[in-house]
């Protein structure tokens, strides 16, 4: 959301309505009404006499968000009837208040209309009422209200709207690691607050073996050992045969360490409260470090420093295979497993059982394996689907894309015969919807050849930016999509690298809405303080506080005109519009001092404000992503300076400034959102970011703050980042509500 400078000190609390819609992702029908409901008026949450668990879980989630988030305590009351009272209803068909009502007003409601997941949601002066198709419908209606609701001047009130909705796409998937155990924290808020709230209904778990396994307990240590030596190598993958590196090794799954398994029940338990399918991610094949770790007898190439690949040839793989899978099984009690088989990218004829035989035979041998031991379970198969397909890995044996010069082979593509022998009720992951290195084959041709050959699909690490989304859903099987993250859950990694994504994708397949990258942006500043007041799991001080300038325009020393910044000495004819200005210091000249002067703040403060941006951008895109230092995710963000915060008692405190995650440049024309700063409208056509800080030490004075410019900071390619300039325009405070001057309480004798 783009704000003028005037109205900085209440950007923070911007809400989704802002941009003219209410609810996000966009309902299939919805009309907007004036008569909004008074929550604070004496309303209840009401259910029925006998309430179901789905009942209650429900008027819980309301009763939570309203308590937490708005500071209102809900009465519930229990009913055989409705009351003539002001009320608020939540639950499925199966809850006979919802019947009642839903006869009373003419309401249209069944398991078929509006289907499966569906709801309607009315709200108006007299009473709040969701009603679900099914037990998911319902949930699905109140994360709708949960964004209906919002405080004011007036009190706590609920949008007034007339609501039928139902998802576009059955499948509506994140696909990301285990989370480790410092980041489980941080993982719920993401499924309850983001996931669930933008009304995904799948996650793809990989797990490796970050979970304790009584079987082969050897393969828990192993896989410790196998990411310290790479974090401490500084590496992101081992290197493999002939100095290559091999590829995606995941070493942060789970950060690198083991839950124990009534940690992963409960995150399993947690996924089901929210209407979430967990499904379990074991590499086979390919990526399956975990599993030779400690078992490089079973390795293709035994060899490699940290072999990923097992041999297909030997039984005694899938002894070992199959207890893994097993233990997960009996975690999980999963409908589904994804089995993984992308990128098999070994060095063929290396080992001496396979050499001779015909690779992608084995390859069709070894998912028949895996797909009869899980359907003996009644557990359905999924995959990735990128080696059925000869335009994306080729035919037959052949060196690899990204190296023409080595000696090795690596196999490629199914034949068509092959690939239409697998067993059909295996879901297909195609991540090769907008690439294809064969110009004879445009990506849409493989969705539609394996909708022809019988399988069932999603869109596999699918982004917003899909050309023809609907078109192309209706001609193929295409059931859904997966949205991925490929480095540890955190908040830095999810919130730098992938809401864009995240949130366009939600909306494609709930509402199978398509949106310009330009409106994609729009929504995403729209929804930025809401999404990161839940994801950190707390508001920033300026929500409930009021806010007061500092005053710096004594220490300016340039201007900013239109899109750029200039020097002081050249800036007599700009209107005033100055700012301070530090220099980060790449590769390049620079004309500004890397450092500014010390700014006195001189008293407790519950947060700083800082208007600031870049000069020009720094680097985006997929150069900037977490896996790029799998060892060190905060550094694959430019770090062009920081804030020196220096206390009374002289600690210093440093504030990193890294390009995306708390500051951006003023064009910004790619649209990029930042977590941490929301846009506001600077002088001719520029863009600053009000990024907020929350003092740690809360209680003790700060005494001054300095800006401080990089010094050639590297990139993950050992690059140095151009020079740049941080430029500070305005600098304002949250002061704690502590009077000045008021002597401390006696001390108790």
């Amino acid at each position: 959301m783009r704000v003028p400078v005037g109205a900085l000190f209440s950007l923070l609390a911007l809400p989704w309505a802002a941009s003219g819609e209410l609810v996000f992702p966009a309902p299939r029908e919805i009309q907007l009404s004036a008569r909004d409901f008074d929550v604070d008026g004496g309303a209840a949450l009401l259910l029925p006499m006998q309430p179901s668990a789905a009942d209650l879980r429900l008027g819980n989630l309301i009763t939570a968000e309203l308590g937490d988030r708005h500071g209102v305590a809900l009465r519930r009351e229990f009913a055989s009837r409705l009351p003539a009272r002001r009320f608020i209803l939540a639950g499925s068909i199966a809850n006979p208040l919802i019947r009642e009502y839903c006869l009373k007003n003419n309401l249209k409601l069944s398991p078929a209309d509006p289907g499966p997941e569906g709801y309607i949601l009315i709200a108006g002066p007299d009473a709040v009422v969701v009603a679900g198709s099914d037990d998911a419908g319902a949930f699905y209606g109140v994360q709708s209200l949960r964004q209906l609701l919002r405080s004011g001047p007036g009190g706590v009130k609920v949008a007034g709207v007339r609501i039928r909705d139902w998802p576009y796409m059955k499948v509506r998937a994140a696909r990301t690691f285990l989370p480790g155990r410092d980041n489980i924290a941080f993982f719920k808020r993401f499924v309850r607050d983001y996931l669930a709230l933008y009304k995904y209904n799948r996650i793809f778990l990989e797990v490796n073996a970050t979970m304790r396994l009584d079987r082969h307990p050897e393969l828990n240590t192993g896989s410790v050992e196998f990411a310290r030596d790479m974090t401490l190598r500084r590496l992101n993958n081992p290197l493999g045969l002939w100095s290559h590196h091999t590829n995606a090794s995941h070493y942060d799954a789970a950060d690198g360490g083991i839950l124990e398994k009534q940690e992963v029940t409960e995150i399993i338990r947690w996924l089901e409260a929210n209407h979430i399918e967990a499904v379990p991610e074991i590499s086979s094949l390919s990526h399956s470090y975990y599993l030779l770790t400690r078992h490089r007898e079973l390795a293709e190439v035994p060899d490699e420093e940290w072999p990923d690949t097992y041999c297909p040839s030997l039984p005694a793989v899938y002894k070992l295979l199959f207890d893994v899978y097993d233990e997960y099984l009996d975690v999980f009690k999963p409908k589904m497993v994804l089995i993984g088989h992308d990128e098999w990218q070994m060095p063929w004829g290396v080992c001496p059982r396979c050499r001779d035989k015909d690779p992608r035979q084995l390859f069709v041998q070894d998912i028949q394996k895996i797909h009869s031991h899980l359907k003996s379970k009644g557990i359905r198969a999924a995959m990735w689907s990128d080696h059925l397909f000869e335009n994306v890995r080729g035919a037959g044996l052949s060196k690899p894309w990204w190296d023409s010069k080595t000696e090795y082979r690596i196999p490629g593509a199914l034949s068509l015969e092959q690939a239409k022998s697998l067993p059909k009720d295996i879901l297909m992951a195609n991540w090769t919807w907008e690439e294809t290195r064969d110009p004879r084959f445009p990506a849409v041709s493989n969705e539609e050849r394996t909708s022809d050959w019988g399988f069932e699909q999603i869109y596999g690490n699918f982004k917003p930016h899909i050309q023809n989304f609907v078109a192309r859903t209706k001609r193929s099987k295409i059931v859904g999509g997966a949205v991925s993250c490929w480095a540890s859950v955190s908040e830095f990694v999810i919130a730098k690298d992938l809401l864009a994504e995240f949130t366009g994708v939600a909306e494609l397949l709930w509402s199978g809405k398509e949106r310009t990258a330009a409106e994609r942006s729009q929504v995403l500043r729209s929804l930025m303080p809401t999404i990161r007041r839940n994801l950190s799991g707390h508001p920033e001080p300026s929500t409930t506080e009021g806010i007061k300038t500092i005053s710096i325009g004594r220490y300016f020393n340039a201007a900013v005109q239109g899109r750029r910044v200039v020097e002081l000495a050249d800036a007599a004819s700009h209107d005033g519009r100055f700012a301070l200005v530090a220099g980060s210091q790449g590769e390049g000249p620079n004309p500004f001092p890397q450092h500014s002067p010390q700014i006195p703040i001189g008293e407790d403060v519950s947060s700083l404000v800082f208007l600031h941006a870049l000069a020009k951008p720094g680097t985006h895109g997929n150069l900037t992503r977490s896996y790029r230092r799998t060892f060190n995710h905060a550094d694959t963000g430019d770090l062009v300076g920081w804030y020196e915060v220096e206390y009374e008692d002289g600690l210093v405190v440093t504030v990193p400034l890294r390009y995306s995650w708390n500051i951006l440049d003023l064009r910004n024309e790619t649209g990029v959102v930042a977590y941490q700063a929301d846009a506001v409208d600077g002088p001719d056509g520029s863009t600053l970011y009000a990024f907020e800080w929350t003092n740690p030490r809360l209680g003790m004075v700060i005494k001054n703050v300095r800006l401080h410019g990089s010094t050639s900071f590297k990139t993950w390619q050992g690059k140095t980042i151009p020079s740049n300039a941080v430029i500070l325009v305005a600098l304002s405070a949250v002061p704690s509500r502590v009077k000045a001057n008021r002597p401390d309480p006696p001390f108790p004798k």
